[in-house]
């Protein structure tokens, strides 16, 4: 497909910016399909961009190259995703180690140059995640490479709830591109502790990978304190607090099946003495219900980690989700002892650091207390940010203490 796009979209384009909306669209040669690739020219007839074409979405071209002219064959998405597995060498390289780390992000969509394709690697088993049906004409190429570069022995497909039966080709979510179906679920290690992913029905790809970096950190510094887990999911951030000595961890998530995952998982580390000795409880509730609750009987915690799904789902939802990121602080806080830290977490890429630290504050000042900052932290290594847009997750670590009356 040959294009032609506002002025706007051309410098956007050649900033390096992966999305090309419907709307910036001024001309197009002919209909295409998913995953026909369209090029980009400017007034002159010069290349801007090539990428692939998405009719389906307002992201209309998901823009693989900027510059000068390529050819989008079998050898260039070798070169991508050979660079993006080099990339994580150092998380492949702790493999039989004490830090041994087997589950890590290989391909960050827009962020490694394939906008809408991720690809998540679970020991012996990668987890290809498609956004977009523009990839899905793509997969008799895709999937021999990654197999090549990763050397595992499943490859499963999972697709976003948006991509409907029609564009996947008689494929389904769930199945196993390369080597045999999954039907339980998937053994992992990260920094050394041992746990479960459910593949074909979890979150995401089954796990949240991109918190690893905190969950380490809370690990060197819950010794010895009781730790409060909010939005638990499946337990990490409760099972490295539990190895790191935490006396207690109490892990609060609303979804039964999360808990249930929380409660294996620190299971599968009860041979370490740290897991053994510590006090695991847990609450299957609304974590905004539960910490009011938690607030009302005088409950506190060492450590607090609060690390909510994505309140902003769109530009209309952004003071909801500021709001709601108040609330948290400000009940946060009063579960922290004197003394003690709170990590608290967004991954919303609509709402920007600033903002987020903002909304902690603030939420803290409602409630009494103002905070010592301690470290901020945002993307791990196997979560590179390509573009603006791409920095979603931010973390503060305070300690709240009391404003004198």
């Amino acid at each position: 497909l040959a294009l032609k796009v506002t002025n706007d979209a051309i410098r956007q384009l050649r900033s390096g910016h992966p999305w090309l909306f419907e709307g910036s669209i001024t001309s197009v040669n002919r209909d295409g399909a998913p995953g026909d690739l369209a090029v980009v020219f400017d007034g002159d007839r010069r290349f801007v961009a090539i990428g692939l074409w998405d009719p389906d979405s307002p992201i209309r071209v998901k823009v693989l190259h900027q510059g000068k002219p390529v050819t989008i064959d079998e050898a260039w998405f070798e070169a991508r995703i050979a660079a993006a597995v080099e990339r994580r060498a150092p998380l492949a390289a702790t493999a039989g180690t004490d830090r041994a780390t087997t589950a890590y992000r290989v391909i960050h969509g827009e962020n490694d140059q394939m906008p809408g394709l991720v690809v998540d690697r679970y020991g012996h088993v990668a987890v290809l995640k498609l956004y977009s049906a523009a990839w899905v004409p793509h997969l008799a190429v895709l999937v021999p490479i990654i197999r090549k570069h990763l050397t595992v022995r499943s490859i499963v497909l999972r697709t976003a709830r948006s991509l409907g039966d029609g564009v996947l080709h008689g494929l389904r979510s769930g199945v196993s591109l390369v080597g045999p179906d999954i039907d339980g679920p998937v053994a992992f290690v990260e920094h050394g502790l041992h746990f479960e992913a459910d593949v074909i029905r979890g979150q995401k790809t089954g796990h949240f990978l991109d918190q690893r970096d905190n969950r380490i950190y809370i690990g060197t510094i819950a010794g010895g304190a009781p730790v409060l887990d909010v939005f638990s999911c499946t337990g990490g951030f409760s099972v490295h607090a539990a190895a790191g000595g935490a006396r207690s961890v109490h892990s609060v998530d609303a979804a039964p099946v999360a808990i249930e995952f929380a409660i294996r998982n620190m299971a599968l580390n009860a041979g370490l003495p740290a897991v053994a000795a510590c006090r695991h409880e847990t609450t299957i509730g609304e974590a905004f219900a539960t910490m009011e609750d938690l607030v009302s009987r005088r409950k506190r915690y060492g450590i607090v980690v609060v690390d909510p799904p994505s309140f902003a789902s769109n530009a209309p939802s952004i003071p909801k989700a500021i709001t709601a990121y108040e609330r948290l602080a400000e009940l946060a806080v009063q579960l922290v002892e004197r003394g003690g830290l709170l990590m608290q977490a967004s991954c919303s890429s609509r709402v920007d650091e600033a903002d987020f630290i903002r909304a902690v504050h603030a939420g803290a000042a409602r409630a009494g207390y103002e905070l010592e900052e301690v470290r901020r932290t945002g993307h791990p290594i196997d979560h590179p940010i390509g573009f603006r847009e791409g920095g979603y997750l931010k973390a503060t670590y305070v300690r709240p203490h009391r404003i004198a009356r």
